[in-house]
């Protein structure tokens, strides 16, 4: 079973068919849409302030989702997937949005809709990310407008680890 604690009396909530691996950290302020799902040792920590999570989120093996007390909490819209290893830290990020593995998006950032965060790529503090865009690099840069075939990874991953859930066995 996650832990899943609160804090200050806080505890986390989620809506329905919300999965969580055994060894997934759910804390504190942690508001979660429905079908989202918390992979093996990922942490969304609401303890310094709140996460807000839209519907169909995905926060993958690893990955980390945290904010900065008294000035950056984490808003995630719908169908959001943060890849495994990734630090989402007190930004906003709007729907259909894919944060590659390993990538690093810090405080006040704003990723706007429909865009994708490259693999390792680091997003500086107040990078306002533009919509349907791939960002890379370190720091993360505009590298081309979202083609047909990367639209189509960002809008099946949520759909894909809504199912990779059903695959694991229930014992």
């Amino acid at each position: 079973m996650a832990l899943i604690k609160g804090v200050k009396g806080i505890k986390p909530s989620m809506g329905e068919n919300c999965w969580l691996a055994e060894n997934a950290t759910v804390v504190g302020d942690v508001s979660m849409g429905n079908n989202c799902n918390v992979w093996f040792n990922a942490v969304v920590r609401g303890d310094v302030c709140s996460i807000t999570m839209g519907e169909n989120c995905n926060v993958q093996d690893g990955a980390v989702v945290h904010g900065t007390l008294n000035h950056s909490k984490t808003i995630l819209g719908n169908n959001v997937s943060i890849g495994h290893n990734a630090i989402v830290h007190g930004c906003q990020v709007e729907d259909n949005v894919l944060i590659g593995m390993g990538a690093i998006v810090m405080d006040n950032a704003i990723i706007k809709e429909g865009s994708m965060i490259a693999a390792g790529a680091v997003v500086l503090a107040n990078t306002v990310v533009e919509p349907n865009s791939l960002y890379a690099g370190t720091p993360a840069k505009k590298i081309k407008d979202i083609d047909a075939k990367l639209r189509q990874v960002i809008d099946k991953t949520p759909e894909n680890y809504k199912t990779y859930t059903t695959w694991i066995d229930k014992d």
